[in-house]
């Protein structure tokens, strides 16, 4: 069989609408019993913990789980249905909540072919790395000054990806490895066995078969996610925090998280300390000279209005982590359109990469009309379907702001290579982007494509 055969025989669900997934954590029944329940607990010292914060917990029946020190606050657990009201107390204590789950987003999937399957000769990237292409005109990007990732001061310029691993063993990825750590509990490896964080990676820096916007630049694997399930707010703030100590330039987050879910049956006070947290970790990042790139959500929706993300639901929904500091990646596909599933929003997108979708006659209502050449294809690892380990490498289409915000995230590292390690401020890097952007839709700034379509070239050729 052919590799396109291959590539394109499957049509899998798409697997949209259900990355939206509010989990507060603790439901109102819950709360009544003796279940033990997981918070965090935001002191108002957010350059360390404050003298007596154990005393403070203890007092009101807590137990630390987890310190994160450096953004002032900690993962405690409790039997006590009061915590909440009994820590508050405390003058040291500026926020507490239940702790939010945030999940992988989820995305459309296509087929897989294993890398020793691919058909002698052939040419992966100009075959189905439309996406590649359009960001980097074709390659042209790769002929300027720092357009690989290849620094002109000689340091290795490094994407932290927080997501669901890195197959560090993929032939096209090996090389450009820079190596990772584990958040997750029970589990030390910093692989991949989902395949999420691997695809983004080597929309990043692949350099092999598939080839990624800046195939000299690293990347880094600080993962969150098990084979399957969600990742405790805490442990994504710890791990954007260690990324930003270990001295990366850049980090990405394509994670499937919405925060604030205001319902008669939960409480909004009780939660916004899970958004407080992720602002820390973000504002430590930048100020760490990281740049923090982030997808927008595969959900249709205008996240302008928290009512409208609500959909039906009463109450306001807020996208997290989500900051006006970091850079918002909407979706595109192949004929520069807006996604279907991607969401937009006025001051709530930044730019917009190409993140894939399923052709222009794909009826997102009837599910007819499905074009997988559309889909962005990248590096996977193939996972055994009992055990999750991986057994094999691969390449998968995929689709979804996933996609689109790993490009975003090799683009910021291709202008730091340009200017050399350290010598840009996030928020230049960031302008950059902008400021280079094609304009589309709208002029000027739109709700869907935020300043526009990044585009390496302009951006490297950008004084």
């Amino acid at each position: 069989m052919s590799t396109r055969k291959k590539l394109y025989a499957g049509t899998l669900a798409v697997l949209l609408g259900a990355a939206t997934i509010f989990n507060a954590g603790v439901t109102k029944g819950e709360a009544e019993t003796n279940t033990e329940n997981t918070y965090l607990v935001i002191f108002k010292d957010q350059q360390g913990l404050p003298a007596g914060y154990a005393e403070a917990i203890k007092k009101a029946g807590g137990q630390v789980e987890d310190k994160l020190d450096k953004l002032g606050a900690v993962e405690v657990t409790s039997k006590n249905a009061n915590f909440l009201n009994e820590v508050k107390k405390s003058s040291l204590v500026l926020e507490a909540g239940v702790e939010n789950t945030v999940y992988p987003e989820q995305t459309i999937e296509g087929e897989t072919v294993a890398v020793e399957d691919l058909t002698e000769g052939a040419d992966f990237y100009n075959q189905y790395m439309w996406d590649i292409k359009q960001v980097t005109n074709n390659g042209e990007s790769w002929k300027l000054p720092g357009g690989t990732g290849l620094s002109v001061d000689g340091e290795d310029i490094v994407v932290g990806v927080i997501d669901t691993g890195i197959d560090y063993n993929h032939p096209d990825l090996k090389d450009n490895y820079a190596g990772g750590k584990s958040f997750v509990p029970g589990y030390s490896d910093p692989i991949d066995q989902n395949s999420h964080g691997t695809h983004v990676a080597g929309s990043i820096a692949a350099k092999g078969e598939a080839l990624g916007v800046g195939p000299d630049l690293k990347v880094a694997s600080y993962r969150v996610f098990g084979p399957t399930g969600g990742a405790a707010t805490s442990h994504i703030a710890e791990a954007l925090m260690t990324a930003a100590d270990d001295n990366v330039d850049v980090v990405n987050m394509s994670l499937g998280g919405y925060d604030w879910f205001q319902d008669p049956a939960y409480a909004t006070k009780d939660i916004v300390a899970d958004v407080q947290l992720f602002n820390r970790a973000i504002q430590y990042a930048i100020k760490k000279g990281v740049t923090v790139v982030g997808s927008a959500g595969n959900n249709a929706v205008d996240l302008s209005s928290p009512g409208k993300l609500s959909g039906d639901d009463t109450g306001s929904t807020h996208r997290s982590p989500s900051s006006q500091t970091m850079i918002r990646v909407s979706a595109g596909g192949a004929l520069k359109n807006l996604a279907f599933y991607s969401n937009y929003g006025v001051g709530k997108i930044d730019v917009m990469a190409p993140g894939g979708d399923l052709g222009p006659n794909y009826d997102p209502v009837t599910r007819t009309g499905r074009d997988n050449s559309y889909l962005a294809y990248s590096t996977v690892p193939l996972l055994d379907p009992n055990t999750k380990e991986v057994i094999g490498h691969g390449y998968g289409g995929k689709g979804g702001t996933s996609m689109a915000a790993p490009k975003t995230a090799a683009l910021a590292g291709v202008v730091i290579a340009k200017h050399g390690k350290d010598k840009l401020t996030p928020a230049q890097v960031k302008a950059i982007i902008q400021n280079s952007a094609e304009d589309l839709f709208k002029p000027g700034y739109d709700e869907q494509t935020g300043y526009g379509l990044i585009n390496a070239v302009n951006a490297l050729k950008l004084k």
